[in-house]
């Protein structure tokens, strides 16, 4: 039985003191054992942890007693091994760099499209209003290369920060469809989905991701695995660690 647990969480919120956050939260974090990263930025939080679950959920749970954290979700999944080698804590310029300084969720989301409806969205081929709905991975392509939904747009990007000129040069194929940008966790996607409204685009974000999609739904309209940034490396439609052979590239540094 997994004795690890994993979770992903990440919340856009207004943090003026992101800096003097970063050694208390570390301080904290190892006091409970746990090992992952947490970034901080102004604009919010981004972390991927593990350990013992009462620890994992501990930790969270004294996240959220900070009012600018309360609505803080997160992801769970459960592992043999502790997945993460350190426990890091970073105080950079973004949570998930886009270097687009306009695209501020914290001030307010794109429309989010929830699993569920999502699934019948994509069962009758067509969204409520019988409009195309297309599918558009935000991630990096490598990250595309384990898995994805079917027939989705793959643009791709080699770092996120490519994306909006990939927008520019994709527009035209967008219009009258309904999009979904969707990536690992949500992060990627709800910055994605604000850019893409602002050029024009009915974008919507898949609400929690891959992630939450299997989760809520499964692997339904998914193919292949959903790539994960710790020594899992990929996870299978069950939030178990892929048992598939690890061939393909890495990179550093989690996203979501």
């Amino acid at each position: 039985m997994p004795e690890v647990l994993n979770v992903s969480a990440y919340l856009f919120t207004q943090l003026t003191d992101a800096a003097q956050l970063r050694p208390v939260l570390r301080e904290r974090a190892v006091a409970a054992g746990l090992k992952g990263t947490i970034i901080l930025a102004e604009e919010g939080i981004n972390l991927f942890l593990a350990g013992d679950a009462d620890a994992v959920r501990g930790f969270l749970d004294d996240l959220r007693a900070d009012a600018r954290f309360a609505a803080l979700t997160a992801k769970e999944s459960w592992s043999q091994d502790q997945p993460f080698r350190k426990m890091l804590v970073k105080h950079k310029r973004e949570i998930i760099r886009m270097d687009h300084p306009t695209i501020r969720p914290e001030a307010g989301r794109a429309p989010a499209v929830a699993p569920a409806t999502l699934r019948r969205w994509l069962d009758q081929g067509h969204d409520d209003e019988g409009r195309e709905v297309v599918m558009l991975d935000t991630r990096n392509a490598f990250e595309v290369d384990y898995g994805g939904f079917d027939g989705a747009l793959d643009w791709r990007i080699d770092r996120f920060t490519q994306f909006s000129d990939a927008v520019a040069a994709h527009r035209d194929d967008l219009a009258g469809k309904t999009v979904v940008s969707y990536c690992t966790g949500g992060i990627r996607c709800e910055k994605a989905a604000i850019h893409l409204r602002e050029e024009g685009i009915d974008a919507w974000q898949l609400d929690g991701g891959i992630l939450g999609w299997f989760e809520h739904v499964g692997g339904d309209h998914y193919r292949g695995d959903c790539f994960v940034f710790d020594d899992r490396e990929a996870l299978t439609a069950d939030l178990a660690p892929s048992p598939g052979p690890r061939t393909l590239a890495r990179t550093a540094g989690p996203a979501a």
